[in-house]
């Protein structure tokens, strides 16, 4: 296993209180560029889902794929919470990545 590896639980939105996609990628870059080519889940291409509207970074891969199944599961306003805690207006956060 890579000592210096990241692992991130996204959340990808539509638009401002939009349709969200929940996803765990160890390159985020990567993942969401997919995602804005419609290349990523069929999903996310069907509803235009490809504003990064919330990250967060782990160490481990097993951590991010518990959060993110844990994310998956809550209701919708607990995401929209989650999101606008540090995201309030659901701006695309992509931009500053790159």
């Amino acid at each position: 296993m890579h000592l210096d590896q990241q692992y991130y639980v996204y959340i990808l939105a539509s638009k401002l209180g939009g349709t969200v996609y929940v996803g765990v990628t160890n390159n985020l870059v990567e993942r969401i560029s997919l995602h804005r080519e419609g290349l990523g889940r069929r999903f996310t291409a069907k509803y235009g889902v490809k504003r990064l509207v919330y990250y967060e970074v782990h160490d481990e891969i097993e951590q991010a794929i518990k959060r993110e199944k844990q994310i998956k599961r809550w209701r919708r306003a607990w995401k929209a919470r989650l999101i606008e805690e540090k995201n309030p207006n659901w701006d695309d956060l992509f931009p500053g990545l790159v």
